[in-house]
Order: C-alpha cells, then structure tokens, then sequence
C-alpha cells in the first residue's frame, strides 16, 4: 500500500517539474515553494483512493471466484450422483 502512495506522490512532485519546466520558470522559487507540497498530497491522495479502489475489486474476485468453485463442486457432485443412478 505505502509504494503505491509514495509512486503517486513522486508522480504529483513530478507533474508540478513538468508544469513549472514547460512554463519555463526558475524550479525552485521561493514564491511558489508550497505547490510542491500540494502536488505531492494531491498524488497520495490519489493512489490512497487507488489502493482502496483495488482492495475493493480484488475482494469482490475473490468472493466471486469462491462462489463459482462452490458452484462447480455442487455440480460435480450432481453429475457424480446421476452418473451412479
């Protein structure tokens, strides 16, 4: 969880390089200093939601999957059970 936050953290300080490098303006000017902070929250921000995103998906496969192999037992054992019959 905290690598995927920490990527989009590094992702959001690297955006803001880009925008101030497109912008062509001094990288590190005292007066526009807090949007580097700014931008690294917004991108943690992002991949905290993102993370939650994922654990949500990934429970909902997993119960899925664990209902279609119940599912696939139950089956079998009908097919068994008329096969004997």
């Amino acid at each position: 969880m905290v690598h995927r936050i920490a990527f989009w953290s590094c992702f959001g300080l690297a955006v803001r390089f880009w925008q101030v490098g497109i912008e062509m303006r001094p990288f590190f000017n005292r007066s526009s200093l807090w949007a580097y902070p700014a931008y690294a929250l917004g991108g943690a921000s992002f991949g905290y939601w993102l993370q939650g995103v994922d654990d949500r998906q990934t429970e909902t496969l997993r119960e899925r999957k664990a209902l279609l192999l119940e599912k696939r037992a139950r089956k079998a054992e009908r097919d068994n059970t008329a096969a004997e019959a």
